[in-house]
Order: C-alpha cells, then sequence, then structure tokens
C-alpha cells in the first residue's frame, strides 16, 4: 500500500487521539504537518510523539500551503468544518478527516458532501466507537443471527445529540446492516444547550422506519434513561437492538447484555474496556487502518464515510424539523431552503424545567445546572 502524507489540525485530547490512531499506522501514514495556536502545547505533543522534526504552525492555511499532504486531518468545534473543507478544497488534498458533529445544519452538511465529491475527496466523520470490542460483539451477535431477525432499535444518551446522538444514530444505522430511513417524526424541547459548542435542544425523542421495516426510538438528553453508576454519568448511553428471538444491548463505557438463544433466554451482562481506555484499546487505530484501505480500493467504503454521516446528521434535522412543524418528515430532505433549526429553536423553544437537569460537560459526572 501506499504511504499517505497527512497534516494535523488541531492538539487537544481529541486530537492526540487521532494522531496516536495514525502513528499506530505506521506503513499507511507520514505526519507532514502540526498545527495548533498553542504552541507550547503543541510542543509538548510533538515532543511526546517523537515528531519534533516535523514542521509546525499556528496557521492552518500556512501549514496545507507549505506541506501540501494528501490527508487533512481537523479537529475543530463544529462551526468550523466547513471552512477547514474549503481549505482542503483549495490545498488539493484527497482525503480528509474531521470529528463528530459534521457541521451545524444541515446545509452546511450538504455543502461540504457536495465540496467533497466534486474534488474527488474520501472524507470521514469520527463515529469510531463502534470499533469498541462490546460494540463489535453486538454487530456479531446480529450478524449472526442470534437474535433473529432485527425487529426494534432503542437509542439512550444522557447527553444531548450533538455529544452522543450523532454517534449513535450511526451505530443504529451501522447495526441494522446500513438500511436508510425513510421517515422520522420527533419531538424537542429545551434551550440551554443550544448556547454550547455543540449545539442542541436539551432533549430529543425521535423515532424512524428504514428501509428494511426495521424502527428505531432516539432519546437524546437528560430525560433519557440513566443505567450505570454516578462515575459514569458523563457518557451514559446505550444501544438496545431487539430481534425476534431476544436482544443485545451494549454501551461505549463498556456495559453490555445479551438475551438471546445462545443464552437460553437468560441475560447475561458484563463490561469490557469502554472509550475511555483508548490508550489501551486504541479504537482510533483500526479507524485509520480501514481509512487507508479506502484510499487505496474504492470498493472498501469506510464504515464513517461522510454520505453515511450526511444521513445520520438528515436523520436527526428530520426529527427536529417534525417537532417544529408538527408534521412527519420524509426522507431524503431535499427542500433545504428553511432557516436553519437551531436559529429557529432559540427564537421559538420557551424556558422550561429542563433548566435544573443533569447535563454532559465532558467532565463532571450529571453535574446540576441551575
Amino acid at each position: 500500500m501506499s504511504m499517505h502524507t497527512v497534516a494535523v489540525m488541531g492538539l487537544g485530547v481529541r486530537g492526540k487521539i487521532h494522531l496516536h490512531g495514525l502513528l499506530e499506522n505506521p506503513e499507511y501514514y507520514k505526519i507532514v504537518g502540526l498545527c495548533d495556536i498553542d504552541t507550547e502545547k503543541m510542543q509538548a505533543v510533538a515532543e511526546e510523539y517523537s515528531l519534533t522534526d516535523v514542521p509546525q504552525f499556528v496557521d492552518v492555511e500556512e501549514m496545507l500551503d507549505k506541506t501540501r499532504p494528501e490527508i487533512f486531518v481537523f479537529v475543530t468545534y463544529p462551526d468550523m468544518r466547513l471552512s477547514m473543507i474549503e481549505l482542503g478544497v483549495k490545498y488539493g488534498v484527497k482525503g480528509i478527516s474531521l470529528e463528530k458533529p459534521m457541521a451545524e445544519s444541515l446545509q452546511e452538511a450538504k455543502k461540504m458532501v457536495e465540496l467533497c465529491k466534486e474534488n474527488g475527496i474520501k472524507a470521514v466523520v469520527c463515529h469510531q466507537q463502534k470499533y469498541l470490542s462490546q460494540m463489535r460483539t453486538l454487530k456479531r451477535r446480529i450478524d449472526e443471527g442470534e437474535i433473529g431477525e432485527v425487529r426494534k432499535i432503542h437509542v439512550e444518551t444522557q447527553a444531548w445529540f450533538s455529544q452522543l446522538g450523532t454517534h449513535y444514530v450511526d451505530y443504529t444505522l451501522w447495526a441494522n446492516g446500513g438500511h436508510r430511513a425513510k421517515w422520522v417524526c420527533g419531538h424537542v424541547h429545551g434551550p440551554i444547550c443550544l448556547d454550547d459548542n455543540h449545539p442542541a435542544p436539551d432533549y430529543l425523542l425521535g423515532t424512524m422506519e428504514m428501509e428494511n421495516g426495521v424502527h428505531a426510538y432516539i432519546e437524546c438528553g437528560y430525560l433519557a434513561e440513566a443505567h450505570n453508576p454516578p462515575e459514569y454519568g458523563s457518557s451514559d448511553n446505550r444501544l438496545t437492538v431487539y430481534g425476534t428471538d431476544g436482544y443485545v444491548y451494549a454501551e461505549t463505557d463498556g456495559f453490555w447484555g445479551a438475551c438471546t438463544k445462545a443464552t437460553n433466554g437468560r441475560l447475561i451482562e458484563g463490561k469490557d474496556p469502554g472509550w475511555r481506555n483508548h490508550q489501551q484499546i486504541p479504537i482510533q487505530t483500526p479507524y485509520y487502518t480501514e481509512y487507508a484501505e479506502w484510499l487505496e480500493d474504492d470498493t472498501k467504503i469506510h464504515s464513517c464515510d461522510i454520505d453515511t454521516a450526511y444521513h445520520g446528521y438528515e436523520i436527526l434535522e428530520g426529527m427536529c424539523l417534525s417537532a417544529l412543524r408538527n408534521v412527519r418528515v420524509d426522507l431524503p430532505i431535499t427542500d433545504l431552503t428553511y432557516e436553519p433549526v437551531f436559529d429557529t429553536m432559540r427564537r421559538e423553544l420557551p424556558e422550561c424545567e429542563s433548566r435544573k437537569m443533569y447535563i454532559y460537560d465532558g467532565k463532571t459526572p450529571r453535574k446540576e445546572r441551575d
């Protein structure tokens, strides 16, 4: 396989995880540029990963201009991602890897997909937690028919949908064999989290029917059921897949369960290493291994490709539109001339009891916000 040159922008916690995944694939990737506005942090990262000979930049456009990488990896807030795609196009990159959610509106996300297609860019959006062992085991049990025919899928996340919901819609599509959604309905309320750097309503409840007839139910936010001890509250989540012969569930913190033919109808439960153990269980490594395979072979489409990520975003946006318009929304959404939904929500969503709620801040489990 070919060696691909890579420039990385953003060297915080997530940026370092991306960098680690790339360096764990030394036969496929060579780092040619690092970029961060915090020069001390960038130097520390370069020393930690033995990359002190790699050029460092505080300006991303200068990095792309001087290094001309094949692959551009950027870790930014959602409001910057379209502009980063535009820079990638300007400097002729052939691959882009970015974080979720891919944008702050479906209009932006659509432009990103179009730019990548028009310029032959293979882009992936980092819904990487499907590489965790408990998630892979859930998928194997489904694929091997252990729960029979899939009938229903239920998603619960304590965090709002731009934090964990986009992950779990992606995992819903993945667990259901890639079948797309035909229609969605939704409810939203609570304006507090719209002011976050990953904006979304405080709570979303949605349902959808997929092409194979499977129904999925999505709950994101403070009213979703909490399943785990308080120390796991900041990322309390669960994907449950029900079939004709049983069910399985998995959570990104490692918890899992199965009640299937193979367990004789008894519920068995356990815990694998979760996403917090990413250094010991480097889930970013297979993410980038598969990316290299797709770069070499057009038929080996990455499971996190931007088209799939766009459909996941479209599902969530459709649920928001359904709530705002009081209608069922059929997919795909073809008319994007409406006002971005977060702008509408900021204007229209009333204050409610969600002001006293447990929210995800990435650090403190179930921090109460007044």
